[in-house]
């Protein structure tokens, strides 16, 4: 005789959604209120905003200046050199998605959904009888009138396709990190031009502005500001007297005024130091206050990490006949990168807000161009409209910033043991 037993699952109040609504929301009667309180307070803002934004606010002001906050002055004939970057980022993007995986290719489906929603909003814009138009009688310079939507398009099958022909290439890692590097170069080439080109004519970084510039600003900085603050965190540390104290002196010195001031240095006193027929550009001169402002402060969060390693690790290095600097390369410093990920995140999320300051050099970054356009007659009165705009696009690439250290705290296991 066989008996069969009824398996009888948990309450439903214990899992899914209401489990996890009733332990992190309404676990307690104090819980619960705060729970209400705070909902009526999201639904109170929120409601309001989606009201405005939908029935009182006017957009007009972007659609109508869409270009200069993208690239500000940069000669409109010449917009298709930054399309043209976009794409060899979106192809290398898809590669490195496929063959790296994890929060890069998170990172790749982010950046597919953003162009599916903003070929949208092209098309809303410039209308698709433009699109149908240029694709009819596209003319002779046809990559010069090429409409925003198609340039969009482009740039999601790139990444798309990148993405489907690199799965399973777990070798290409190596050559992707040199493309990487390469196309840095090559930004830097297909941005500026060249004098009395005319396929390629030059365009001094005056010229540069909106979202473009404020990208070079942060990226520059951020690239070259991470091995150099690497430097003066392992030279503090040095046993030489003359690097230690100089390390120790930039550092304090450096750290211990506002960024205002280093930019005001860059951009008012270096002159006055250098050769009368030497003159530095005026965003070269901003990039690099910030590159040396920025590792600075790289400088004491990496000396942070690097008095986190156990001094016993240091100790069986040597034991095993490593010298200080395969010690140092290999046990030491790939720890302490490891343990201020979010430290130095958030340094590089502050410095890519902080590069809103260049517009008091006369810079017209993002919201610079934001301010000459509230300026012009037409669009008086229109600043919640302008700021909203430059508030949300800081606050998707600060939040995608942060959310690729997350993953990349989660992938190393940081705090755990």
């Amino acid at each position: 005789m066989t008996t069969t037993v009824e398996t009888i699952g948990p309450p439903r109040t214990s899992v899914g959604v209401l489990g996890w609504l009733k332990r992190n929301l309404f676990s307690t009667w104090y819980n619960t209120l705060l729970t209400i309180l705070s909902a009526w307070l999201v639904y109170s803002v929120l409601s309001q905003l989606i009201v405005w934004a939908f029935t009182s606010a006017r957009w007009g002001v972007i659609s109508a200046n869409l270009r200069l906050f993208m690239v500000g002055p940069y000669p409109p004939d010449q917009v298709w050199r930054p399309w043209l970057v976009l794409a060899m980022v979106s192809l290398l993007m898809g590669l490195s998605a496929a063959v790296w995986g994890g929060t890069i290719r998170t990172f790749g489906n982010s950046l597919a959904a953003a162009y599916a929603t903003l070929i949208v909003i092209a098309l809303l814009i410039e209308g698709f009888g433009r699109q149908v138009a240029w694709l009819s009688s596209p003319g002779g310079e046809w990559w010069k009138t090429i409409p925003s939507a198609i340039w969009l398009t482009v740039n999601l099958i790139l990444l798309v396709g990148a993405y489907l022909s690199a799965r399973g290439r777990k070798g290409w890692q190596s050559a992707l990190l040199l493309l990487w590097l390469l196309s840095f170069v090559v930004t830097i080439v297909l941005l500026q031009g060249f004098v009395k080109n005319d396929f390629l004519p030059e365009v001094t970084t005056g010229k540069w502005g909106g979202l473009l510039l404020t990208f070079m600003l942060a990226t520059v900085s951020i690239v070259l500001s991470f091995p150099i603050g690497i430097l003066f965190a392992l030279g503090r540390r040095s046993k030489m007297p003359a690097v230690k104290i100089f390390c120790i002196l930039y550092i304090e010195l450096v750290r211990g005024v506002p960024l205002v001031t280093i930019l005001y240095m860059t951009q008012i006193m270096l002159p006055l130091f250098l050769p009368g027929e030497l003159r530095v550009d005026n965003v070269i001169r901003a990039m690099s206050g910030m590159m040396f402002f920025t590792a600075a402060y790289m400088a004491e969060n990496v000396r942070g990490g690097l008095q986190a390693i156990p001094t016993g690790q240091i100790e069986a290095a040597h034991a095993l006949g490593l010298n200080e600097v395969f010690v140092t390369l290999f046990i030491v410093l790939p720890q302490a990168l490891r343990m201020v990920i979010p430290a130095t995140v958030g340094l590089f999320i502050s410095l890519f807000k902080d590069t809103t300051l260049a517009t008091i050099v006369a810079l017209l970054e993002l919201l610079g161009v934001g301010r000459s356009v509230l300026a012009q007659p037409e669009f008086l009165g229109l600043q919640t409209e302008v700021y909203v705009f430059v508030a949300a696009i800081f606050f998707i690439f600060s939040y995608a910033m942060s959310y690729a250290s997350y993953r990349l705290e989660e992938a190393l296991g940081v705090g755990k043991r």
